[in-house]
């Protein structure tokens, strides 16, 4: 997924967040976090956040086929999920988990574990860092079962499907062997993966069985699908490519036989969909100035709610650089904050907003 790697991280500078008359008095809910992205409520009313880690010194040059443009990556075991209490209080639920990043020349994008889904109260979870075209030599990306006791146990080989299942039309320009998992929704008991750099959608069962649903790629060209979320049927945004056109990305409607059409138009670098109590979509857009990512777009990330009939409306601006959002039992929208382009150890950060009704 290069778009994302071709971010140069600089400084941090100061937020300011805004969700008009709405907005939450203190927005800020978790910090210390490394990379956070998908987020998901538990049965026990918890907060569960995927972190991509930190990457690592680990390299596999010479020993396999490496990624292209942002390549080689280097990698280690610093991925982690993590369970935040409803004072915003973090605790580990796994670590060690694979991570690796790209060149800091191409700005260290670290990738590990993506998103975080449960189906009842048994929690998965889906890695992005992992395989030895990620600099990790004897593993690869898979869906996990994460164990009471903090163990995870694979459930699917993803890197091996790929492998075995091509897509029509991956990055030509900076394939990624292993994949690049973003996103998970969970529907009739069994996880629906979106993965980016090749272009697909696949259901996983937890007995470990994978069906590819559609073949992006086929269909629509390379156009990085990001997101998925379910409300009656699968939604899923998509990043595009850079430089930024702002106003030019989907929010895409997929049904569980394949069926595909537009649901929302003229949106800009989708990572995030969600639902609220009402059934209105919200699109959650990473990046939104034209041109590349930089310090330029610090602030410019927003979400959007899309009306039934169509209007958009800006509900929250002023993130930076957000990688995914989730609506809570409490009715407030949480979104991963600094999710990527900065330096990786503890300043990622869950925000949360009480949207305009």
């Amino acid at each position: 997924m290069r778009r994302l790697a071709l971010l140069v991280a600089t400084a941090i500078v100061a937020l300011t967040f805004s969700a008009g008359s709405a907005s939450a008095a203190t927005p800020v809910f978790a910090t210390g976090l490394n990379n956070p992205r998908g987020l998901t409520f538990g049965p026990d009313g918890y907060l569960y956040v995927a972190e991509g880690g930190a990457g690592g010194p680990l390299s596999t040059v010479g020993l396999c086929t490496q990624v292209g443009e942002v390549g080689p990556y280097s990698g280690g075991f610093t991925s982690r999920i993590s369970r935040i209490s409803p004072q915003g209080v973090r605790s580990d639920v796994a670590v060690g988990l694979p991570s690796s990043m790209t060149t800091p020349e191409t700005g260290g994008l670290v990738s590990g574990v993506a998103d975080v889904k449960f189906l009842g109260w048994q929690l998965y979870a889906i890695e992005a860092g992992a395989g030895c075209s990620h600099g990790l030599l004897g593993t690869h990306n898979s869906l996990l079962r994460v164990n009471a006791d903090g163990t995870t146990t694979e459930i699917a080989d993803l890197s091996a499907f790929q492998k075995a299942n091509p897509v029509a039309h991956p990055d030509c320009c900076d394939f990624e062997p292993d994949g690049t998992w973003y996103s998970m929704a969970a529907f009739n008991g069994a996880v629906y993966a979106v993965e980016p750099n090749h272009g697909e959608v696949d259901r996983i069962t937890p007995g470990g069985a994978i069906t590819r649903v559609l073949d992006v790629s086929a269909r629509q060209g390379h156009i990085v699908p990001t997101s998925i979320s379910w409300h009656g049927n699968f939604y899923f945004g998509n990043l595009g490519l850079f430089p930024i056109a702002p106003g030019t990305e989907n929010v895409f409607k997929l049904t569980p036989a394949g069926g595909l059409s537009i649901r929302a138009s003229g949106l800009t670098t989708v990572v995030g969909t969600a639902w609220d109590k009402r059934g209105r979509l919200y699109a959650l857009e990473s990046m939104t100035a034209a041109g590349f990512p930089g310090p330029g777009q610090i602030g410019s990330g927003k979400v959007v709610r899309i009306d039934p009939d169509g209007s958009q409306t800006d509900v929250v601006t002023g993130l930076s650089f957000p990688t995914a959002m989730t609506f809570g039992p409490d009715g407030l929208l949480y979104i991963s904050n600094f999710g990527f382009g900065v330096p990786p150890v503890g300043l990622g950060q869950i925000v949360r907003f009480r949207v305009p009704a």
